[in-house]
């Protein structure tokens, strides 16, 4: 029985620069001084025109400065939508499933080389308009050594014709699916302010809904001071089977000062279950709907498997970039994995976690957020080693593969 999933958000070019070391001298005037300036902050997102306000210069010259001249490492399809898409595609090889992205782009070279690229991947096309706008682009700066070796990036991004992509730009045919998912909607202005009515729109065909944030900049930017929107007001969150943040996004999201706080912020606005990931470090979970059952708070850890491997291999490419876009694939994958072998029964939200853990744990060993499989099925056994290294780090045992 087929099982469809679809999705619309952030799609978009990444343009890799690896290594650039935050701490280098060059880098200090155009650091951040308070939140949304419009400079330069480790694990945050500026828009180009913003971060040219703030240092007043052209951005061009300045990626030449901070960057010493390389040119980019990689080029490569990007966005928490359509990354968590494709990963959760491939994760899906061989199954029921359908996955379906739904967005916009330019007429322009980024745009033809994001539709070739997505040629070589199982995710099918449902809707995928073109405006006459530049393709939107992230150039990201990766230092794997900050953070202890952890590695971070700095994100910015040319918002370019996502500005335009409308909720009545999305079909009929998006709703009529098992499960749908919004990702990085912050950056799609017009797909964010209206999550609310399209999320109930969702609920009203019976459908999952999923919704996996970014780092909302334009809030950040008009105030600092008060809770991130999502969607036109906190009616939102009752729409929401499953809501993934990060740490930071979690706190603006809820205005609160700690992930205890923001737990209980959005357990009292009726989110189904969430996720809150927070690099290397644990990330916090629970549930309480009719998908996953009731679930206390709780917290799990990163794999030890793929940090050992860091660790233990100066040589191997540490690359975070995508890995919180996989994170939340994985997660989309088990969901539809154990819906489609036991559909009356409650998902393992554990599980799907798991899944979320490796598959982001996976992506530091590649460049970009995007893996392009040398055969069908490739990526899905390369990242089931590790979770079942995971389920049994976890002390679980591996009754469902995910």
């Amino acid at each position: 029985m087929l099982f469809k999933i679809s999705g619309t958000g952030c799609a978009l070019v990444d343009h890799l620069y690896n290594p650039v070391y935050f701490n280098d001298t060059k880098f200090n005037q155009f650091l951040s001084r308070k939140p949304g300036d419009g400079g330069l902050s480790p694990g945050k997102l500026v828009f180009k025109e913003e971060f040219e306000k703030f240092c007043k210069k052209d951005y061009l010259q300045v990626r030449n400065k901070i960057t010493n001249g390389k040119q980019p490492v990689a080029m490569n399809v990007g966005g928490p939508s359509i990354v968590s898409l494709i990963h959760a595609a491939q994760m899906l090889h061989g199954s029921e499933a359908e996955v379906n992205f739904y967005g916009c782009r330019g007429s322009d070279d980024a745009g033809n080389f994001i539709e070739n690229k997505l040629a070589n991947t199982p995710l099918r096309i449902g809707k995928y308009i073109t405006r006459d706008q530049d393709t939107p682009y992230t150039d990201v700066l990766c230092d794997p050594e900050f953070d202890e070796g952890s590695g971070e990036r700095i994100f910015i991004n040319n918002i370019g014709a996502a500005r335009n992509f409308m909720p009545s730009d999305i079909d009929d045919s998006f709703f009529e699916s098992d499960m749908v998912v919004f990702g990085g909607t912050a950056l799609v202005p017009h797909i964010h302010s209206a999550l609310d009515g399209l999320l109930k729109k969702a609920k009203e065909h019976k459908a999952i809904t999923l919704v996996n944030t970014v780092y909302d900049f334009l809030s950040e930017k008009q105030n600092p001071l008060k809770p991130w929107p999502l969607g036109s007001s906190d009616e939102t969150y009752n729409f929401i089977d499953l809501l993934i943040t990060d740490m930071e996004e979690s706190i603006r999201l809820s205005g609160t000062n700690t992930v205890e706080a923001a737990v209980n912020f959005f357990k009292s606005k009726g989110v189904g279950a969430l996720i809150i990931t927070h690099g290397s470090s644990l990330l916090h979970f629970f549930a309480d709907n009719s998908l996953f059952g009731k679930i206390s708070p709780a917290t799990l850890p990163v794999s030890e498997k793929v940090i050992s491997e860091i660790r233990q291999d100066p040589d191997k490419t540490v690359d975070t970039v995508g890995c919180g876009d996989n994170f939340a694939g994985g997660v989309i994958a088990s969901i539809a994995n154990q819906l489609m072998e036991n559909p009356a029964h409650h998902v393992n939200l554990i599980k799907a976690v798991g899944y979320g853990v490796v598959s982001g744990g996976f992506t530091c060993f590649y460049n970009g957020g995007t893996y392009y499989e040398d055969f069908s099925g490739e990526k899905a056994q390369l990242v089931g080693k590790y979770y079942k290294e995971y389920l049994t780090q976890i002390g679980l045992e591996e009754d469902i593969i995910t």
